[in-house]
């Protein structure tokens, strides 16, 4: 057996301990977010057939998104984290991706099920860092827990489905906070 001495042995403590936080950090990530490797894997294909074309490759959204439209409408928003599609519970996601939302999304519940727009979803919250999916996590604990039934329409304008009177949710005129 070889026994470091000195500073090599400094050195060698230091990686082990590193080595030990990175793989708890990296555990603890994939612990806590809802979806499987296998569903991300899955959804980036459902995504770049169905979803890229309006929200990017790279779920950037359209380039003037938050502009308004001489209709009132914005663009595709960003799915990669920066936009506000974290202020929606997944199941508001998954309902907009089945049914459509207003004139500017398209239903795709004719292609495809809940466990694929799941799929969607996952694969796109892949991307986002840690304190907004924390943030995320926490908005659709308390959609889930009010027991929103959002039935089987599209629904026309998802600004506000579930603003909570006083939260950073409610904090703009569009139930969007700081964006």
């Amino acid at each position: 057996m070889v026994r470091l001495q000195g500073p090599f042995r400094a050195a060698g403590g230091l990686m082990l301990a590193a080595a030990v936080v990175v793989g708890c950090a990296e555990q603890g990530q994939d612990a806590e977010r809802w979806y499987t490797d296998e569903q991300v894997v899955r959804g980036e294909a459902l995504f770049q057939q169905y979803c890229a074309q309006c929200h990017g490759v790279g779920g950037e959204g359209a380039e003037d998104w938050r502009q308004r439209d001489a209709q009132g409408r914005t663009g595709p928003p960003p799915l990669n984290g920066t936009g506000h599609a974290w202020h929606h519970a997944r199941a508001e996601l998954r309902h907009f991706i089945l049914y459509g939302l207003g004139p500017g999304m398209p239903p795709w519940r004719a292609v495809l099920d809940e466990e694929e727009a799941d799929a969607i979803i996952a694969y796109f919250q892949d991307w986002w860092p840690e304190d907004i999916y924390q943030a995320w996590l926490a908005y659709d604990a308390r959609f889930r827990e009010r027991g929103v039934n959002l039935g089987d329409e599209p629904i026309q304008d998802a600004h506000g489905t579930l603003p909570e009177p006083g939260s950073s949710a409610a904090d703009d005129e569009h139930g969007h906070g700081d964006d």
